[in-house]
């Protein structure tokens, strides 16, 4: 039997839905809702039928526990027919790259010809736990006869077992957070207070003006909410503040490490909920239909670390990958788009990529991959000013970096993102010029 020649795969549409602080205009929204708000949009803007969507692949990070597998929710929820397949994707903040790059691997085997791919977070609603005694207790309890024995079933827990275990934002291995693991990296590095504040100030203000130059606003489809009685509409990123400055930025106090420490609360990302989509076809197809094609994956790459070290650092394996794999520099790229989970951490994988000592002792490279200045990166803001959808992030960068190659007219574009675990995420698209 002859093999299928591997085909590629084209970006056709996308959409994702404002990203809002947790806690806030999002609080009673679940990520099912954002999920299908992102599906629909992109489906009406790219004026395809939801018949011709052969899977539905979503990421996310913190699954609601009635709905773990959002994609099939997401489905139904946005009238794609019941008869499209869906499953859902977990790793860390690139779920959504990882949901892309599946969807685009079927497409490339012609396992299918249009997949739509995407992630979700409500970090407004994360689970909450009990502490292990009141649940040991509850399933006895469940499992009962009797009044009698639900009661015993609860014997000997106390008060405090009653208390809710909140989530943690640090990682299993070695109980560190992402913020101590920046502060380590900063300092490792020596990746100054000054320049984080500055590589933070400037993604506000560059965000600002995305969404004052109607940059931003092409992909972000409005979201209703409950106003009292009535709903209202939100329709932009409420995170950007157009007064920041690395003066303001420079009075916060640093939050990890309060005597030495350089990462605030100014220069982090935000917890904050979203969704975004995005539709891939064969390229083969989409020229036959006539569809839109916004870019081609030309390459992907994924890598982890050791997450004992430096467990942000992952991106620079993963971009020096990548290009391995296409064959192309740093100075190909037109754009570039770097998750922003801190300004310690970009500047940190920038210093990594120029780094020759990095390269040798890390990545086994005779030469450093590559140097970027700051001032390139994430031009119409990032992370830091629109906000951190654990599970949607990868989807945003996608679209982002694609409409700007577009406004920009260049050929090729790279995004990278961190994640938990040590872990590293690089794409690279082309365009026609």
């Amino acid at each position: 039997m002859n093999a299928r020649p591997i085909r590629s795969v084209a970006v056709i549409a996308g959409a994702r839905t404002p990203f809002c602080k947790a806690g806030g205009a999002f609080i009673r929204r679940s990520a099912v809702q954002l999920g299908a708000v992102a599906a629909r949009e992109t489906m009406l803007r790219a004026g395809i039928r939801p018949d011709r969507v052969e899977q539905i692949i979503f990421g996310i990070v913190s699954a609601p526990v009635g709905a773990p597998n959002i994609a099939r929710e997401i489905g139904l929820e946005a009238a794609f027919p019941a008869s499209v397949p869906a499953y859902t994707i977990s790793r860390a903040c690139i779920s959504s790259n990882q949901a892309l790059t599946s969807a685009a691997d079927q497409i490339a085997l012609g396992k299918a010809d249009v997949i739509l791919a995407g992630g979700a977070e409500v970090l407004s609603d994360v689970p909450i736990l009990f502490g292990r005694k009141f649940r040991d207790a509850l399933f006895v309890a469940s499992k009962a006869r009797s009044t009698g024995e639900r009661l015993k079933a609860f014997r000997g827990v106390g008060l405090k077992d009653l208390a809710p275990v909140a989530p943690a934002i640090a990682e299993p291995s070695s109980g560190q957070s992402m913020g101590q693991a920046a502060e380590k990296m900063a300092k490792d590095f020596g990746i100054r207070r000054e320049a984080q504040d500055r590589f933070a100030a400037h993604s506000h203000q560059r965000a600002v003006a995305a969404w004052h130059n109607g940059e931003l606003a092409q992909r972000v489809a409005p979201v209703p909410v409950p106003k009292g009685k009535e709903l209202g509409m939100v329709e932009r990123d409420d995170h950007p503040r157009d007064d920041t400055t690395e003066e303001k930025l420079a009075k916060l106090r640093p939050v990890f490490d309060r005597e030495f420490g350089s990462v605030t609360a100014g220069n982090a990302s935000p917890l904050t909920d979203g969704a975004s989509a995005v539709l891939l076809a064969a390229e083969e197809v989409a020229r036959a239909e006539g569809w839109p094609i916004l870019g081609i994956l030309r390459g992907y790459h994924y890598t982890a670390i050791d997450p004992f070290e430096h467990l942000l650092m992952g991106p620079v394996s993963a971009v020096a990958g990548v290009l391995d794999q296409t064959g192309l520099g740093l100075r190909d790229m037109g754009v570039i788009e770097m998750h922003e989970a801190f300004a310690a951490q970009v500047l940190s994988n920038l210093h990594g990529l120029a780094s020759a000592k990095y390269c040798q002792e890390k990545l086994g490279r005779s030469a450093p991959v590559g140097e970027v200045d700051p001032d390139f990166v994430n031009q119409w803001g990032g992370s830091i000013s629109l906000g951190h959808p654990f599970g949607a992030t990868g989807g945003r960068l996608v679209l982002q970096l694609l409409d700007q190659m577009a406004k920009k007219n260049v050929q090729f574009g790279l995004i990278s993102a961190c994640a938990a675990g040590g872990m590293g995420s690089a794409l690279v698209f082309e365009r026609e010029p």
